[in-house]
């Protein structure tokens, strides 16, 4: 189900939302950004235009260009590629370096892993575009739908479908991911260099060479997802701009107007095996812990 939240009007009152059937142009500069998709609607004119945004996430520019297109076009919805447990994301903060404990806090409510990582590392907090699309939608009166897939279910079913032994490399590798990060100049160039991916499918795809099964969790099944979601959408109005990482933009193309299973989507496989996130997690802290006491012993008595 997605969650509608609608800003405040501006002066201009509900006359600034842009109600039209008609395709809208873009100035070039942003036109290479966007694709525009098309379906029937009940809205006046029978059919919508879906203009979807692709971002970044770790973007300057991104931010940029979302800002001058969603106040350009006024659409009559913002879609993002948010669910509740991320709707923090939406409120201003200020960029700095979380502490080791802050992090492990931000991994305990569910922030993305790759952002926690990046966040120490660079300018802009991943997903600040999604902000930037909320505000700019508040100023006319706009609806901000959060369409994405709860993160819940996505992580649950990621960490369901891999073997045991990906489960324990996985989760050194996350512990260990920030010391081998790239630059944020590398990053930037290696983003620019490959023009249809955003940062965390550009993450995901080089973990899914270890681990097959995160590209299919992490990002083919939110493309069905978010298709389904943004064609639900369009079909009850005549504009919408939809913000996602450039990453899902093949996906949600390659599956619009076609039938999913959105029941399959978000059933949890069930998993009886005892090494659930929690036991292992707690079967490395032991682990961590025990090295740190025994080196301890060992340099008390050698000193």
């Amino acid at each position: 189900m997605d969650l509608r939240i609608r800003g405040p009007s501006s002066a201009s009152g509900a006359d600034g939302v842009a109600e039209r059937s008609k395709k809208l142009e873009l100035p070039e500069e942003y036109a290479k950004s966007v694709m525009v998709l098309t379906c029937d609607s009940k809205a006046e004119g029978g059919s919508c235009h879906v203009y979807l945004i692709g971002t970044a996430h770790v973007s300057e520019e991104s931010c940029r260009e979302v800002e001058a297109i969603v106040s350009y076009m006024k659409p009559e919805v913002v879609f993002v590629e948010l669910c509740a447990s991320r709707l923090s994301i939406l409120t201003p903060q200020a960029v700095k370096v979380p502490t080791m404990w802050e992090m492990i806090d931000m991994w305990k409510n569910k922030h993305n892993p790759f952002g926690i990582a990046y966040g120490c590392k660079l300018d802009v907090l991943p997903g600040a575009e999604f902000r930037v699309a909320y505000e700019e939608a508040v100023k006319y009166g706009g609806q901000v739908i959060l369409g994405d897939r709860p993160v819940q279910i996505t992580l649950k079913r990621t960490w369901a479908k891999m073997p045991l032994l990906h489960k324990v490399k996985l989760l050194f590798g996350l512990v260990f991911q920030a010391v081998f990060l790239p630059s944020p100049e590398e990053l930037d160039k290696t983003l620019k260099a490959v023009n249809d991916v955003d940062m965390l499918t550009l993450v995901t795809q080089e973990m899914s060479k270890e681990f097959p099964s995160l590209m299919d969790t992490l990002v083919h099944e939110r493309d069905k997802y978010m298709a389904c979601m943004l064609s639900r959408v369009a079909s009850e109005h005549g504009s919408v701009v939809a913000v996602v990482g450039r990453g899902h933009l093949q996906g949600i193309k390659k599956n619009w107007d076609q039938p999913i299973n959105m029941k399959d989507l978000l059933e949890i496989p069930t998993n009886k095996s005892v090494f659930t996130v929690k036991n292992v997690l707690k079967s490395l802290a032991i682990l961590v812990a025990g090295a740190a006491i025994v080196s301890r012993i060992y340099l008390a008595s050698t000193s």
